[in-house]
């Protein structure tokens, strides 16, 4: 399994942008060279934790006063870190419980300060991120009174979401289940309806489908990002082409229905699921030749949604096992050839 280098492949392309807007073109036949758009630089609350970086002393300072620590992964210019800090730090209707409930400490992904995490680890921002898998921005890990990691969120999360993350670990339920069965208890609202997609199969085998390109979306009841993409990516003309590559499956995640999982064994969509470790809805994990090959586990926009399902359905992976060395080459080309990218639509 591969999981989205989402800042590194962010990185890559934003690295284009000066000879992307100084681009010029010198001959008559040359084409002007396509821009990059979409970045987005971020403020940080100034209630963000000043830090000195020696995590287990924040843990127990945090735990002495009934707090988490909650550590933020982040790089510059990346919209969905801008969109998570403006919509769920800045000015959701949380905002005073996370202040008082959380120590909210920032890393940056590629930063050089040093950072003691525990009693054997003392590294840089950069390799510490590196060491916790760090491969989406924004990242964000919430630790316990112990100074152990009790829940992760890859990339971006709604206001609603994210709450449920709060609570979860708030009320340290961790202790005694998952966030998937926990926002299952919590939220008995029909918050999201199920919507039909011209090239969703019916089947419960997946062990049957698995040995070609297989994309297999996860959602739930209390999904709040699932029409947008329903009405959003999933509708684009160019994202139907690419799925025509797969046999594309749908579960309800929280179904106790009798289905084979992609190496034959019986199970549930509930227990696969966590049995996969997705905790965002709408998830899609993508598989091929009866391994997952990338996992769609956050929030993601038009170009980087739809180079990822090419990257499985055209298997370009076999070429490019590394995602940010295919997508390098995708955004060059693509420059190249005078088209523009917007990272953010």
């Amino acid at each position: 399994m591969r999981c989205l280098f989402l800042f590194m492949t962010l990185t890559v392309m934003l690295g284009t942008l000066p000879s992307a807007r100084g681009a010029e073109v010198t001959h008559d036949t040359a084409p002007t060279r396509g821009r990059i758009t979409g970045a987005q630089l971020t403020e940080h609350p100034d209630w963000f934790k000043e830090s000195f970086l020696e995590i287990g002393d924040d843990v127990a300072e945090a735990a002495s006063s009934g707090k988490h620590v909650l550590l933020y992964f982040y790089i510059n210019g990346c919209p969905y870190c801008h969109k998570m800090v403006e919509e769920n730090f800045k000015s959701s209707p949380y905002t005073d419980f996370l202040q008082e409930q959380f120590d909210v400490i920032a890393l940056n992904v590629y930063g050089d300060r040093e950072v003691a995490f525990d009693e054997s680890t003392s590294v840089t921002e950069k390799v510490l991120a590196k060491r916790l898998k760090v491969r989406y921005t924004p990242t964000i890990l919430f630790l316990d009174h112990q100074n152990k990691p009790v829940l992760r969120l890859n990339g971006y999360r709604s206001v609603q979401a994210f709450k449920y993350a709060l609570d979860f670990v708030d009320t340290e339920a961790y202790t005694h289940t998952t966030l998937s069965r926990y926002i299952e208890e919590k939220e008995q609202r029909q918050r999201y309806v199920f919507r039909p997609h011209e090239q969703l199969v019916d089947t419960s085998d997946l062990h049957a489908v698995a040995g070609e390109p297989l994309a297999v979306l996860f959602e739930d009841r209390t999904c709040d990002e699932c029409d947008a993409l329903h009405d959003g990516i999933l509708n684009l003309p160019q994202t139907k082409d690419i799925l025509q590559r797969f046999t594309f499956v749908r579960f309800d995640a929280f179904s106790a229905q009798p289905i084979t999982d992609v190496a034959g064994n019986p199970t549930t969509p509930k227990n696969y699921v966590e049995a996969l470790g997705l905790t965002y809805r709408p998830g899609i994990v993508l598989f091929d030749r009866g391994k997952e090959i990338i996992r769609i586990d956050g929030m993601l926009k038009t170009y980087y949604f739809q180079e990822v399902l090419r990257y499985v359905g055209e298997r370009h992976y076999e070429r490019y096992p590394e995602l940010r060395d295919y997508l390098a080459m995708r955004t060059q080309t693509i420059l190249e050839s005078g088209q523009d990218i917007d990272i953010w639509k």
